[in-house]
């Protein structure tokens, strides 16, 4: 074993890992979207909650990265403890599928890498076999560092040092300890299972202590979501322990298991001849009975995680992001579209406080006073908060979908905060007129009330534009007439509303109110023109 084998065998680790990171990056532009909707099907049935672990993971090829998408999902609230139990189930499955290709008795590099390279040479117009490109290329550079490690192992078989080494430890135990750790390290199972593979197709180490060193390196891939939890709320703590839970359980479990019978003989029985067919075999019964079996139990399992990891969770708070967590900028489309989650919150947020506002300005309600003070506070701090976690965002390689909408976002907070200051100001005429005891005639209240109605519909329609209920672009051409009728109206009350104040038909404390009225309105009517226009361009 020479220092050149040495460097090759880590040239060839950091090929794996890097040709994982491309293919994960390609798939999140090329279906990211496709994933998300996929986790959003998730209901409390574990099985198909289960299913879309093994879906996902089998996508992107890694069960650690399922399973911190899934403590963001719970630490976000949008995952419950018992839908990601299912879901991190199924990522065990669903991560057996790189070691099953790389078993397979094919030139996988030179195939992916082929391949790679001619989609990726497309004109830019072909977008999507482009992006599906950079998915095989990675494939293909997984395969040549795995190719590469397999050559700077050779040496190995015939190192009588290592060799002696290698047989003085033959404790389970120990070999459980010594995959966990190795798969700790280096933060991916799949490369690590790729390096057992390795060693075992070149004889250096027999299928009887692999199959323990396998057994740990399930262990081992927890440590990621261990970490990612760090910060995170109680319920997201408890999904990264069932995750541990569920591999020290199928550790345990198949250990006793290959001490006690003839475990190794069974597996060379089902892929005679070919070694790392042996340990891609043994990967997936290891994690398919395992699933089989804690899947019935997983209430048992989340309450054993709530044992050990006790406590009543925080508090729900208003001020805080809802739907995002930090650990989805690992994966942009998630990111993209919990923003998208947030910003429609503060929406209707937004909406509420107008009408709301509106409400009190006609009969004055100090119990929805207070609260809509409380949501305007809401309201800065969303604003504040989704910017930040925007810019972040923008930063990152997102499709051309997803970039068109997190540019429509930025304009789109700003309007919605811009909703929430005039609705403040209107609440603030409301209190004005309740604490002065102001009257308006039946007629400056029946002009004020049909102005709020003509606002209240656009700042609807622009909402519906916004979320997608409405996908027709022709909506906007109403949306813009209905603006310039608001306009032209405001300009006529104004208009009519001096005249009455020359001719003293109006007190200037009633004018004051009344023109403050109308400016407040006329304004969030131009600021839902702005939402709904940015709808319609982040769906172009």
């Amino acid at each position: 074993m020479t220092l050149m084998n040495v460097l090759s065998l880590f040239g060839g680790l950091g090929l794996f890992l890097f040709g994982m990171k491309v293919l994960g990056e390609g798939l999140e532009k090329a279906a990211g979207n496709r994933l998300r909707h996929l986790l959003e099907m998730v209901t409390q049935n574990r099985l198909l909650a289960m299913l879309a672990g093994v879906a996902i993971t089998a996508l992107i090829q890694s069960s650690a990265a399922t399973t911190v998408m899934v403590v963001g999902f719970v630490n976000a609230d949008l995952l419950s403890l018992t839908q990601a139990v299912g879901v991190i189930m199924g990522a065990n499955i669903g991560t057996t599928v790189t070691p099953l290709m790389l078993s397979l008795q094919i030139d996988f590099a030179a195939i992916f890498a082929c391949l790679g390279l001619v989609l990726n040479s497309l004109p830019e117009k072909h977008a999507s076999a482009r992006q599906f490109g950079q998915v095989v290329m990675g494939m293909g550079i997984l395969f040549v560092g795995m190719n590469t490690m397999s050559a700077a192992m050779a040496p190995l078989k015939d190192w009588e040092g290592f060799q002696t080494a290698l047989q003085s430890v033959s404790n389970p135990l120990v070999l459980v300890l010594i995959g966990a750790g190795i798969t700790a390290l280096l933060h991916s199972s799949a490369a690590s299972i790729g390096i057992l593979q390795v060693l075992v197709a070149e004889g250096v180490m027999p299928l009887s202590s692999a199959i323990f060193v396998l057994f740990g390196q399930n262990i081992g891939t927890c440590v990621t979501a261990l970490i990612a939890c760090s910060g995170t709320n109680i319920t997201a703590k408890r999904a990264a322990m069932v995750h541990l839970l569920f591999n020290v359980i199928g550790t345990a479990l198949f250990t006793i298991i290959a001490i006690v019978l003839p475990f190794a003989s069974w597996i060379e029985v089902l892929a005679p001849g070919n070694l790392r067919l042996q340990i891609a075999v043994t990967h997936i019964f290891f994690n398919i009975v395992t699933t089989a079996l804690l899947l019935p139990l997983a209430k048992w399992l989340e309450q054993t995680a709530c044992l050990l990891v006790p406590g009543e969770g925080q508090a729900s708070s208003d001020m805080k992001l809802m739907y995002f967590d930090a650990r989805l900028l690992k994966t942009p489309p998630f990111a993209a579209a919990q923003l998208f989650k947030e910003v429609q919150r503060m929406g209707d947020i937004a909406l509420k406080n107008f009408t709301g506002a509106v409400d009190c300005f006609r009969e004055w309600d100090a119990e929805k006073a207070a609260e809509i003070e409380h949501n305007e506070e809401v309201l800065d701090y969303l604003n504040q908060a989704i910017t930040a976690r925007l810019v972040d965002v923008k930063g990152l390689d997102l499709n051309d979908r997803d970039t068109r909408l997190v540019g429509s976002l930025f304009h789109v907070v700003n309007d919605f905060e811009r909703v929430g200051d005039h609705s403040q100001n209107i609440l603030e005429a409301a209190q004005l007129r309740s604490n002065d005891g102001v009257k308006f005639s039946m007629k400056a209240i029946s002009e004020l009330d049909n102005l709020s109605a003509m606002v209240l519909k656009q700042l609807d329609v622009a909402m519906r534009l916004f979320r997608g209920q409405v996908d027709d672009p022709a909506q906007l051409s109403p949306v813009e007439a209905d603006e310039q009728a608001i306009d032209e109206l405001t300009d006529a009350l104004r208009t009519h509303h001096v005249d009455r104040l020359k001719s003293r038909k109006c007190s200037a404390k009633n004018g004051m109110i009344y023109l403050d009225m109308l400016t407040n309105l006329e304004r969030i009517g131009d600021h839902a023109e702005n939402i709904a226009k940015s709808a319609s361009k982040a769906k172009q």
